[in-house]
């Protein structure tokens, strides 16, 4: 089964994030074991760069605003493509304040979501959806239609 981790700093305080995030963990459990590992956040993002780094295996995808875009449907094909090779995959989102540059230049992958700002709160349920859906996409689903 494929492993993904998914590499957090800070930890979910609203109920309705957390139920959000539940219910895709559940839904993605029949394609992926998926781990979810919060880390404090730092004084700086230079601080937590290190405990990142530490948590991060596999095949490293840095979310950041700066990092390539990819359709819902590219983004399929990279899961796939990773999944095939039996690659272990580790999302990483920062803190509030973003992730330190030696965290982006070590990962295998700068992704960007949007040149928009999201909380890196609800970047936990949109990353989870969009992992979702490139399972369904990638079994031939009509869910992301």
């Amino acid at each position: 089964m494929q492993k993904i981790n998914i590499v957090c700093v800070g930890k979910i305080k609203e109920e309705y994030f957390r139920s959000a995030i539940a219910e895709y963990l559940k839904r993605l459990s029949r394609f992926a074991k998926v781990e979810i590992r919060e880390l404090p956040e730092g004084k700086s993002i230079k601080a937590e760069a290190e405990p990142v780094l530490r948590a991060a295996h596999g095949y490293k995808i840095a979310l950041c605003v700066e990092g390539t875009s990819l359709s819902s449907e590219e983004f399929a094909q990279k899961i796939k493509a990773l999944c095939d090779l039996g690659e272990e995959i580790t999302f990483i989102i920062g803190s509030s304040d973003g992730l330190d540059k030696e965290v982006k230049d070590k990962s295998d992958l700068k992704l960007s979501f949007s040149q928009m700002t999201f909380p890196h709160r609800l970047m936990r349920v949109i990353l989870l959806e969009q992992i979702y859906r490139a399972f369904m996409i990638n079994s031939g689903s009509e869910y992301h239609k």
